[in-house]
């Protein structure tokens, strides 16, 4: 077993993973540092959800190791990933995916309460963050009277709500249109970076990948070190430095 880097957040070696006897993830190694932004950019289908599953304790790879702080996150059993994945990641799908029975902000308020924050104190961060989403005025509807970009925007609030450790965005903003989409990459981007919330983004858009300080490529389950890659990261510099 090789130790991680101290300064890694989350570090990752050889990672495989097959589903239904069709790779994956072949052999996939990254660091990510404390309060990094990193996108996982490539096409549908090149394995960024499973890396970020895999990451996050989500699922288990078949081979290779995931460690977080220094913890190898591979070897837990079930319920203490759980608890990892409950007190110190954050998760945000490509579609939202909201309690019904809840109002909006029980459902942003909802990790909180979990984990033990008083009913106020709840309520009153849920607020905070729908309000920085644009989202506030839905604060006591139903997820079901609401258009799919406020339902999207509650799922974001409801991931930053516990400012956690390592944020994983998965596709975020891939049902939003063009403007919902800028604002709402913004906020993430904005909350990451002022709260020294380490990030790791997976998505198929140059654009959004841009917003990351750093850009791994993958393809076909594999790291890629292609001119997309150097593209991508080059895209991502002078974004950093407007």
């Amino acid at each position: 077993m090789v130790v991680p880097p101290d300064n890694d957040v989350i570090w990752a070696r050889s990672l495989h993973h097959s589903h239904r006897g069709s790779p994956a993830l072949v052999g996939v190694s990254l660091g990510v540092r404390e309060g990094e932004i990193l996108a996982v950019h490539g096409a549908r289908g090149s394995g960024k959800t499973t890396l970020l599953r895999c990451l996050s304790g989500q699922l288990v790879p078949q081979e290779g190791e995931v460690w977080f702080n220094s913890t190898p996150v591979h070897t837990m059993p079930p319920l203490r990933r759980e608890r990892l994945r409950r007190d110190r990641f954050g998760w945000i799908d490509p579609e939202p995916t909201l309690v019904p029975e809840l109002r909006a902000w029980e459902n942003v308020a909802l990790p909180l309460l979990l984990c033990g924050a008083s009913h106020r104190s709840a309520r009153r961060t849920a607020l905070e963050w729908m309000d920085r989403l644009d989202v506030g005025a839905a604060a006591d509807k139903r997820p079901r009277v609401l258009v799919r970009a406020e339902q999207q925007r509650v799922a974001v609030a409801r991931a930053l709500v516990t400012t956690p450790s390592v944020l994983f965005a998965d596709e975020p903003t891939a049902t939003l249109h063009s403007a919902d989409r800028a604002h709402v990459l913004r906020t993430v981007a904005a909350a990451a970076r002022s709260h020294r919330m380490t990030m790791v983004l997976a998505t198929h858009d140059a654009d959004v990948a841009a917003l990351a300080d750093r850009v791994i490529v993958l393809a076909d389950g594999r790291r890629a070190g292609s001119p997309q890659a150097a593209e991508a990261e080059g895209r991502a510099a002078c974004s950093l430095s407007v």
